[in-house]
């Protein structure tokens, strides 16, 4: 079965065909190189990007749906690796990633907010010490003591996000390519790239997050490509998840569609080795703890209308790699999300067309790739979420 977010009939890109060399050429037409090619097209420049599928055919239209802040690591976590003051630029980024999502997004787009649910008394602590973190440093946040509805008896408190949202990965990200193909990026989907070397442009994006493979050994090295299992169902009778939701530190996630659809993922922790891969595929006990998982939710067993799986890039300290390669001048990457990709995404293209028009924003250094891509690395953060 192939993802219900890739179902809507793909738009019509305005077709622009740029005469030979070009000023940026994109690897990846996911969230990340679709946000680079709207800015630097906006900006007059001659973009072209390379999609191996279709436009959103890759992690940017597999994924769980989820429009976080933050990063993979929870803030108490980020805040102690990265500093009180680094930990906060990076959540105000992704606050302002959000906002400028849901300007370009539409209806793709709803602000629920997002509960993070504690599955036992560990996590529990862990939530509670990310809530008064957020707390500490001004960020909008409220803990969910009682839990009501099919949450009962079976998780142990929640933080609510209130800045957070769901939605629809493809059609968002589909938007967005038509958006930067209407500011003069060319778009050339079904145009996988092999080589770097092979691309006539004076600077190169590579945003292609797990998919990198091959295309540069130092960044094969510093992202592992992670694959997410999901499941979607029948639209059911009522609305039990007004908002996203997410326990076991993100190995569990699920929401419902407007139409009432349950979408759940997760449970790769039950198979760390065999999903550690770039393959895309369902595998039988995955999907029978996901099918298991969404009886115990609404509290019998549901049909099962859509099934895939989605591959995502995982770094060690699991924040991105956004920035130029080291050594290589003209040679970008912007990838690695560790699992945050739909929001992460969006403010790292963002991040790197600014750089490559000579505006620079101090945000950058947070995602440094000569942190990996030269000797030494940094500290790790946590484990990364899959939604």
């Amino acid at each position: 079965m192939s993802s219900y977010w890739l179902d809507d009939e793909p738009p019509a890109f305005p077709k622009h065909r740029h005469s030979g060399r070009v000023d940026v050429a994109i690897v990846g037409a996911g969230v990340t190189g679709c946000a680079c090619a709207l800015t630097l097209a906006d900006a007059g420049l001659r973009v072209r990007v390379h999609e191996a599928r279709e436009v959103a055919g890759g992690a940017s239209g597999r994924n769980g749906g989820f429009a976080l802040r933050g990063a993979a690591a929870p803030y108490d976590v980020a805040r102690a690796e990265l500093g009180r003051e680094g930990a906060a630029s990076l959540w105000r980024l992704t606050e302002s990633a959000l906002e400028r999502l849901a300007e370009l997004a539409g209806d793709a787009f709803r602000q629920t907010g997002s509960l993070r649910l504690a599955a036992d008394p560990e996590e529990e602590r862990s939530l509670r010490a990310e809530y008064e973190a957020l707390r500490e440093d001004g960020f909008p946040v409220e803990w969910r003591s009682e839990l009501g509805g099919r949450l009962a008896d079976r998780f142990q408190g929640a933080i609510f996000h209130p800045p957070d949202g769901s939605i629809h990965p493809a059609r968002w990200v589909r938007r967005l390519a038509v958006r930067a193909a209407d500011a003069g990026a060319e778009m050339r989907e079904y145009d996988p790239v092999s080589a770097v070397e092979e691309l006539d442009a004076d600077q190169v994006v590579l945003a292609t997050d797990g998919y990198t493979h091959g295309l540069l050994e130092p960044l094969d090295r510093a992202v592992t490509p992670t694959r997410g299992q999901v499941i979607v169902t029948e639209p059911l009778a009522e609305e039990y998840f007004a908002c996203p939701h997410y326990a076991r530190n993100g190995y569990d996630y699920w929401q419902q569609t407007e139409d009432l659809r349950l979408v759940l993922g997760g449970f790769r922790d039950s198979a760390l080795a065999e999903e550690s891969t770039a393959e895309e595929g369902t595998t039988p006990g995955i999907q029978a703890r996901l099918e298991a998982f969404a009886g115990e939710l609404i509290g019998r067993a549901p049909r099962i209308t859509h099934r895939w799986s989605g591959i995502f890039g995982v770094t060690e300290d699991l924040l991105p790699l956004a920035g130029q390669v080291p050594g290589r001048e003209g040679l970008w990457v912007a990838c690695g999300y560790s699992g945050h990709g739909n929001v992460l995404g969006l403010a790292c293209g963002d991040l790197v067309a600014s750089a490559i028009l000579d505006r620079p924003a101090q945000e950058l250094r947070l995602f440094d790739p000569g942190r990996f891509l030269e000797a030494g690395v940094g500290g790790v953060l946590g484990v990364p979420r899959d939604v």
